[in-house]
């Protein structure tokens, strides 16, 4: 099974008669972690324990992670607003336009907003740590919001699944339809070259080497043979359903008492990746060995095939 890398995961527990706590945990397809942590400020001192936590458990992706409290009764975050310290404010403003007139410079457009800036002009309300207990409930709270956001990711990981099943299929069919024009586009190509040879030497009035020319056109022929190309692209979308069911290591039930245990989620997107190279390296090769316009629209059908799949891999974990 492979898992996609956009996800969305919500999770909620009472931590207080007022006071409710939310997770929310979304991401996007990156090439490697890419976290952003916006948390309440009464969690900021476990804000490293917490990157820790879910680098360890989500591995890859432009993840955005959300810690906040609501009140309970309104629905409203009780941590999103920092009230405006009016002495620091009042103060830094007085010297800002004493040294404005000093300096004589008239513009005060700016002034609210490097005051603003200035330390200890917001003061975030409810700033007290969490205690142990509190901070147990935050634990259960995100471990149940990563539950949530790994099962949309394997529901997302399933749509694909079958996609790429679909289209390895039709790139498997296309590779069959070349089968019938293989051995005519031989006997073509022999007869092209037999034709211009008789027509040169009709010309020059001189005799062709029969043995020469078997030998150059055994030669020619096997340059142009593709049954490498076709067993290597057969045994690649093998190894691509093959890698496509190496199930990730998925623990249901983890433990986030501590940060020795972590439950990796071991992703193939890369691997899938590589593989999807090598299957346009084979099918460019055999656009090249091609000589044959039939065989060249069924080329340019599989590299449009192969296209949309290297787009999706993009977004497998």
């Amino acid at each position: 099974m492979i898992y996609s890398m956009t996800g969305y995961g919500k999770a909620e527990n009472q931590v207080a008669n007022n006071k409710k706590l939310v997770v929310e945990v979304r991401s996007l397809n990156s090439k490697s972690l890419d976290l952003s942590v916006r948390i309440a400020p009464q969690l900021r001192s476990k804000e490293l324990e917490i990157r820790t936590l879910i680098g360890q458990r989500l591995e890859r992706g432009k993840i955005d992670l959300s810690i906040y409290y609501q009140d309970a009764a309104q629905g409203n975050e009780t941590n999103s607003f920092a009230p405006i310290n009016r002495e620091a404010f009042a103060y830094y403003y007085r010297e800002l336009i004493a040294l404005q007139k000093e300096l004589g410079w008239a513009n005060n457009q700016d002034i609210v907003a490097a005051i603003l800036r200035m330390p200890d002009v917001t003061k975030v309300q409810d700033s007290s740590e969490v205690n142990e207990e509190e901070w147990a409930v935050v634990l259960q709270t995100i471990e149940e919001a990563v539950k949530q956001f790994n099962a949309f990711r394997e529901q997302e990981g399933a749509s694909l699944y079958q996609m790429f099943c679909e289209k390895l299929d039709a790139i498997a069919a296309l590779l069959t339809e070349v089968e019938p024009y293989e051995q005519s586009r031989v006997e073509k190509i022999k007869a092209r070259i037999e034709a211009n040879l008789e027509q040169l030497s009709a010309t020059t009035q001189q005799a062709i080497d029969r043995n020469r020319l078997e030998q150059e056109m055994i030669y020619y022929i096997e340059k142009l043979d593709i049954n490498e190309e076709k067993v290597r692209l057969t045994n690649h979308l093998k190894y691509f359903r093959e890698t496509m069911g190496e199930a990730p290591l998925h623990n249901s039930t983890p433990s986030y008492t501590t940060l020795n245990n972590p439950t990796p989620l071991s992703g193939v997107g890369k691997k899938l990746g590589f593989i999807a190279q090598e299957m346009g390296r084979e099918i460019n090769t055999l656009g090249s060995k091609s000589n044959q316009s039939e065989m060249q629209i069924i080329v340019v059908k599989m590299k449009d095939i192969l296209e949309q799949i290297k787009e999706q891999v993009l977004n497998v974990l």
